[in-house]
């Protein structure tokens, strides 16, 4: 007799966006939680961060079941501070692909490091240019 399949169960979250040491943008990516535990009132889940062994947090079942999402305390660059019964779709704006490129542009283009004073206005104009239109959106 060969027993049932376990289903394995998982909650989602989000890794936001940021730029890694060598000042390149990493964009936002979804994270699986593995669910290890429910009851009545809870549904606690594995959190391990970062290779830090396992962290169980929990979360209240019933909002999370009735909204699809929730949000618990935690800081902003944890991904499991907002949780999905689903995966959720990342996009990502257009000035996380383009600012990056144009600022790096810029500084290749700066007096100092080779370029001329004109390329670099032209580069900083082309910066300024996306950032206004970023904060304007």
């Amino acid at each position: 007799m060969s027993a049932a399949p376990v289903q394995v169960e998982f909650l989602y979250g989000i890794k936001p966006g940021r730029f890694d040491a060598n000042d390149d943008w990493q964009p936002e990516s979804v994270v699986a939680f593995r669910i290890t535990k429910k009851t009545p009132k809870r549904i606690y889940y594995d959190a391990e961060l970062y290779g830090r062994g396992p962290r169980i947090r929990f979360v209240d079942r019933h909002r999370l079941e009735t909204d699809g999402e929730i949000t618990r305390r935690g800081q902003w660059w944890e991904p499991d501070l907002r949780l999905h019964t689903e995966p959720p779709q990342t996009f990502p704006p257009q000035w996380d692909l383009e600012l990056p490129r144009l600022k790096a542009e810029m500084a290749a283009a700066h007096p100092d490091r080779g370029g001329t004073d004109a390329e670099f206005i032209a580069a900083r104009a082309r910066y300024k240019n996306a950032r206004t239109k970023e904060t304007s959106a």
